[in-house]
This record gives C-alpha cells, structure tokens and sequence, in this order.
C-alpha cells in the first residue's frame, strides 16, 4: 500500500529550523505547535495514508499543550507504532523539500538517519531531495517552506 503526504508551515524569525529531526543553523525557523518539522509531517501523512489512518492532526491535535514545541520524530514513531499494531511494516519512504534556504545537502544523512531510527527502517530506505520553487510563490518569497512525501507499507 502507498500513501501520500504535504506539509507546509511559514518561517518565523522565533523559531529554530528543524527539518527531519535536525536543528539547522539559519536566520528563520518554522512557525507551528510542534517543532514544525515539514518534512517529518508530510512523511507522517504518507504513512498514514497507507495504513488508511486519519492524518496527523487526528493523532496530534494543534490545540493540545502536550504536543507544545514536540520533536515530529515522535509524530514517526507512532506511525510506526499504528504499522506495527496493524501488522504491517514501513517498506520505504521518499520526500521532497521545496525552500529557497538553506542548503538540505551537508543535513540530509543526519535527517536519513533520524527518520530511519524513528520508523524502524534502514536510513538507506529513507529518500530526501531538495529543491527550490524558482523564486515562485510563497516558498520562492521565503514565507515558508513545503514537503511532499510518499510511503510504501506492507
């Protein structure tokens, strides 16, 4: 079964920038209750969506204070945790950041191997490309910064 997920939060200057699980150094974070991890949250929406579940904000609702500042890792590890529970296994994920900054490439080993551990699977069975929106829209205005994402579960 596959499924397939988007995120997309606006960058705020009071916040640091998380992306798959990974604190990147830069002059704007994401604005939303929890870290705001758009790539974390669209992989979340495409597990779930193979497993016929609800999207994340069913599991973790914007307006609950226990989800405050959450790291989104733990968003994937009950996503894992539903796979489990439904006797199914997470095959692979592949995502696509879409952000004019920072530069994903000297992160996207570190975010392969936070998102691997989190779902139980092999960092090598974890996609992340990068690209931008040539300066288009609200992302190529550096308003925000987007994530599509697909899954595969058995």
């Amino acid at each position: 079964m596959t499924g397939i997920g988007y995120d997309v939060h606006s960058l705020a200057t009071h916040r640091a920038l998380v992306l798959g699980g990974v604190t990147i150094p830069h002059s704007h974070g994401l604005d939303g209750h929890s870290d705001a991890d758009v790539l974390c949250h669209a992989i979340a929406d495409a597990i779930l969506g193979a497993l016929g579940e609800p999207d994340i904000g069913y599991f973790f609702p914007p307006d609950d204070p226990a989800c405050k500042d959450m790291s989104s890792l733990k968003i994937l590890e009950k996503c894992r945790e539903l796979a489990v529970a439904g006797g199914y296994q997470i095959i692979n994920v592949d995502s696509t950041l879409i952000a004019e900054a920072p530069k994903i490439q000297p992160y996207r080993e570190a975010m392969r191997c936070n998102i691997g551990k989190a779902l139980g699977i092999d960092p090598a069975r974890v996609g992340i490309k990068a690209t931008t929106n040539e300066l288009m829209g609200f992302v190529g205005r550096k308003e925000g910064i987007a994530a599509l994402a697909i899954a595969q579960v058995d």
